[in-house]
């Protein structure tokens, strides 16, 4: 069994690129009104909203537990991708390596969102994080419907 892995997936929305990019790029403090059942709060931890590089906390709930994550957030603005890098929190305690990436590209009246999570377990025995990519699923419906209301 492999400790290395990746998992993906592409699902359509109605926003516009720019706009479900610019929530994580500059404006992800809303991430709470947007998808309250899953985010609790963010925290920036050093830098800023809007800087590469920068460090934030997460306050989240999966499958009915409350659980941390300290990311550092890489930006490819031409791309329209953000990178959350894990660097401390409940998941690491079973991945030595953690990353999501949301990457959106317009796609008609809408976008196409494509989601990967790359992580490398600390074991074999550790399942693959497909809770967390799931997570990642519900999470964009959540933005989706938060912007097309905004």
């Amino acid at each position: 069994m492999a400790l290395k892995g990746k998992l993906e997936t592409e699902i359509e929305i109605k926003s516009a690129a720019d706009k479900y990019y610019n929530i994580f790029r500059s404006t992800t403090h809303h991430f709470p009104k947007a998808t309250p059942n899953i985010i609790q709060a963010v925290e920036v931890h050093e830098g800023d909203w809007e800087t590469h590089g920068s460090i934030k906390f997460w306050n989240y709930t999966i499958e009915g537990n409350a659980e941390v994550f300290k990311e550092k957030v890489e930006l490819d603005d031409a791309n329209r991708a953000v990178t959350l890098v894990g660097i401390e929190g409940d998941v690491m305690n079973y991945f030595k390596s953690f990353k999501g990436t949301y990457q959106v590209t317009p796609k008609g009246n809408g976008s196409l969102v494509k989601l990967t999570l790359e992580y490398e377990k600390l074991t074999e025995e550790v399942p693959a994080p497909i809770k967390y990519h799931n997570m990642m699923v519900t999470m964009t419906k959540d933005i989706d419907a938060f912007l097309a209301k905004a």
